[in-house]
């Protein structure tokens, strides 16, 4: 039953409840709505599913996806071209709609840049900036190449000094045009391509971004449809964008009536998208898994109500969330998990902060046996200490 608040309060339980409708985690069953979910839709729900371990992005759309596997993921990214990898919130590696992706390329190439994290030596000039982003578009357009490949590109369009080894990388240094490797990105220039063997390539998505504005508008829509009530402090640090021009972004849009104030409990004023003011009137109820970086756990604010107690030292990593695959239990994390895959069995141990009742332990079987699907394997649920440390 949804209806319509009454005042401008909205409690946590319900502003946490409508999120996990609008991302298809409610209760025990697979989907919570009359329509389930493909891959794509998956993906959009939650505002791109991160990237950097593409398997956790699968089991993040599979999980909200009945009958979704890892291989219809990847057959929406590589074959049917639904999905999109490339750079995205935050500068990392996202799965994103295709279709959305003029928006994104349009609002991320708005957001202000910060300061340069590197040595003024090991630094670039804003010309140089440019020369790379357009070397890249350049280079890719009408190619499939992988790192090194697209390094030789780019120095060769631009000259020795984007060559130069001042970047520190793993084991050693990058050349110092790889600093704007996600900025390429965001502009659309650049988005990934399927492998070659093991190496990643890189094409160009051929899409024009959307105006600056209009889709920084349409972004805050959509992250308010999919996590608000917000404020545009959480916002800000969803993206990675200053707060400064977060909160004047708010504030035009306010003045447009495009959003609307609420008051979201332990956050004061909120917003939401204009006229968007539905809300469960039950409580969340049920038991669910998400992997490793999921947009749900990374994005939901205040964190300190999506990781009650215990929860807030066990399931963070120094407070940064994705870092451990969480235990959801009736809407806020209970625990952590791990998986480990040797052919097609997957040992999933599970570790709940309490003791879960015979009913949430069926519910969370039955999430073991969702995660094997998914990841086309025989997953087997061991109930116990999780021994694995946070994932970098």
């Amino acid at each position: 039953m949804t209806t319509r608040a009454r005042s401008t309060t909205v409690s946590w339980s319900r502003g946490n409840a409508r999120r996990l409708d609008r991302q298809f985690l409610s209760g025990n069953a697979s989907s919570s709505s009359d329509t389930a979910p493909d891959a794509t839709a998956a993906v959009a729900s939650m505002l791109g599913a991160h990237a950097q371990v593409l398997s956790a992005a699968e089991l993040s759309a599979g999980l909200r996806a009945p009958g979704v596997t890892r291989t219809d993921v990847r057959t929406a990214l590589w074959t049917d071209r639904t999905l999109v990898k490339t750079f995205g919130p935050r500068g990392t590696v996202h799965l994103l709609p295709a279709e959305e992706l003029p928006m994104w390329t349009g609002a991320l190439s708005a957001v202000p840049r910060g300061s340069s994290p590197f040595t003024k030596a090991a630094g670039m000039t804003s010309e140089q900036v440019e020369a790379v982003v357009a070397a890249v578009a350049a280079a890719l357009t009408g190619a499939e190449l992988t790192i090194d490949e697209l390094s030789d590109e780019v120095v060769a369009r631009t000259g020795p000094w984007a060559g130069d080894l001042v970047m520190p990388a793993f084991q050693g240094f990058w050349p110092r045009w790889r600093q704007v490797l996600h900025l390429a990105g965001h502009r659309g220039a650049l988005r990934y391509a399927p492998n070659r063997g093991r190496k990643a390539t890189y094409t160009n998505p051929g899409t024009d971004p959307m105006p600056g504005p209009e889709a920084t508008a349409a972004l805050v829509r959509r992250y308010l449809r999919a996590y608000g009530p917000a404020t545009p402090a959480h916002f800000a640090r969803w993206l990675a964008a200053p707060r400064g021009w977060a909160g004047q972004l708010f504030e035009e849009l306010a003045g447009a009536g495009a959003i609307e104030e609420v008051a979201f409990e332990d956050c004061g004023p909120a917003w939401v998208a204009a006229g968007d003011t539905l809300f469960p009137s039950e409580a969340p109820r049920g038991v669910r898994l998400l992997p490793y970086f999921d947009a749900f756990t990374i994005a939901s604010r205040p964190r300190e109500r999506l990781f009650p107690g215990a929860a807030y030292g066990r399931a963070l990593a120094g407070g940064q969330a994705g870092n451990f695959p969480v235990l959801l239990v009736d809407g806020t994390v209970a625990g952590v998990w791990h998986q480990r895959r040797s052919g097609k069995r997957i040992a999933v141990t599970v570790e709940p902060l309490s003791p879960l009742d015979a009913a949430r332990t069926r519910a969370l079987e039955e999430q073991v046996d969702h995660v094997g699907r998914v990841m086309e394997g025989i997953a087997e649920l061991t109930v116990g200490e999780v021994t694995v440390g946070a994932h970098a």
